[in-house]
């Protein structure tokens, strides 16, 4: 019994030492949560920012880490699966433990994600453009808002090409049905008469665009220039370039303009017949900067991939993480609540020459860019704004926002802090 009860005790330390050595071992590392679909309708365009996510974790594990601790990447695979995002970010923070997390591309996915980040007071990166009408004190939003992309697309398509009829066609979710809201509310205010504003939308993933091409062109036949703005998100944008192809549909007749087509998108597709169609966004691979060159060729070194392209929200995962590097190393820890307060303010250079801000309102500083198609699926920037602009949560054209500001400074501390009656109508924690 003696020797028993001995043998069980140096089996008891045996474990305590396993255990607190398994303990020491993870502290020595710091978790970094990725939760970007790599199958299903959006893995298109999210499996380019899991690698992304990687590289830089990478990179910045050459430079030292974190104070002093190596980053260790925690992938998932929410597979486009909107519930399942809050899952697999539960998972995260609960049982790996990640100090924070980047990813999701929807906005459905994102709103999927918000009570959970909230709940568990974790720190979230948004890395794609949006509808704006949020802010969070655990959401950094290093994509583009409404007045940094949809808007001065369509001042552009209105003062520089000319347009008089609008096409809104987009996938059937929040972002698009939002963003939609407000531009149409925007146009109106410019005077276009609701006859000459279409809008359709389509589940995730249609493929048969045929009778709705159709419908584009007979839409506009009328004689006024007309332009489509796009918000078709995923593999749904395969089949419908294609069908403006086959429909012979050229820029020069009903030019397309899209917030959620990129390089990478692009790539999979002969672009040869989209030449002269139009995208917005923030960065284009071909912006001729130092910075961007060495991107690139970190991006095909660590990819292993020459034909491999960069694009838009690849660079917002760029500045959003080495914004939380920065501010991490600023709070002198990576708790979420110091690093809320530590990352205002903090500044890191971009992809396309200038330096960006992250703003009380947890949005980041941007240029905006129209970038025209090219027959090798890249874009030549045909217009720009002269310098950076400052995300806006709330949009100025919606009746319910207009007298909303976003400031997570203290003391006010407040999402949507309402100017006019000085109320604070959404959460503040």
């Amino acid at each position: 019994m003696k020797i028993s009860k001995n043998i069980n005790n140096i089996a008891l330390a045996a474990g305590l030492v396993v255990s607190l050595s398994s303990t020491a071992f993870a502290a020595e590392t710091i978790k970094v949560g990725v939760l970007h679909s790599l199958s299903g309708t959006m893995a298109i365009s999210e499996t380019t920012l899991k690698d992304t996510m990687l590289m830089l974790i990478e990179d910045q594990n050459k430079k030292g880490g974190v104070l002093g601790k190596q980053l260790e990447a925690v992938v998932v695979d929410p597979a486009s699966n909107w519930p399942l995002f809050a899952e697999k970010a539960r998972g995260l923070i609960e049982n790996d433990k990640v100090a924070a997390i980047f990813g999701a591309w929807t906005s459905v996915s994102r709103k999927s994600v918000l009570p959970v980040i909230e709940e568990l007071n974790s720190v979230f990166f948004y890395p794609v453009q949006y509808e704006g009408e949020e802010s969070s004190k655990n959401v950094f939003y290093t994509g583009a808002a409404p007045n940094q992309q949809a808007i001065p697309a369509v001042d552009y398509l209105m003062n520089d090409v000319g347009v008089k009829r609008w096409v809104l066609a987009g996938t059937d979710y929040v972002y698009p049905r939002t963003t939609n809201k407000i531009l149409k509310a925007y146009l109106e205010a410019k005077g276009v008469s609701s006859s000459d504003i279409m809008v359709n939308y389509t589940p995730f993933g249609h493929s048969d665009w045929q009778t709705i091409v159709s419908d584009i062109k007979k839409f506009g036949s009328s004689g006024k220039k007309t332009a489509v703005v796009s918000t078709i998100n995923g593999d749904a944008n395969v089949p419908f370039y294609k069908e403006l192809g086959n429909q012979s549909v050229s820029a020069s007749d009903i030019p397309v303009i899209a917030f959620s087509v990129g390089e990478e998108e692009l790539s999979g597709l002969d672009a040869t017949p989209l030449v002269g169609h139009l995208a917005a966004w923030n960065y284009f691979m071909s912006v001729d900067v130092p910075e961007n060159d060495t991107f690139i060729a970190k991006w095909k070194a660590f990819i292993k991939d020459d034909k491999r392209v960069t694009n838009d929200p690849m660079e917002a995962h760029y500045i959003g993480f080495n914004m939380w590097v920065k501010a991490v190393e600023k709070a002198g820890t990576v708790e979420a609540n110091a690093v809320q307060d530590a990352i205002i303010g903090v500044t890191t250079p971009n992809l396309t020459g200038g330096v960006s801000v992250m703003l009380p309102n947890h949005h980041i500083t941007k240029p905006v860019l129209i970038g025209e198609i090219q027959a090798d699926g890249q874009f030549e920037t045909v217009w720009s704004t002269n310098g950076l602009v400052a995300g806006d949560a709330w949009s100025d054209f919606l009746p319910g926002s207009k007298d909303l500001i976003s400031d997570w400074r203290k003391p006010l501390s407040c999402g949507n802090y309402n100017v006019k009656t000085a109320v604070c109508s959404g959460q503040d924690i």
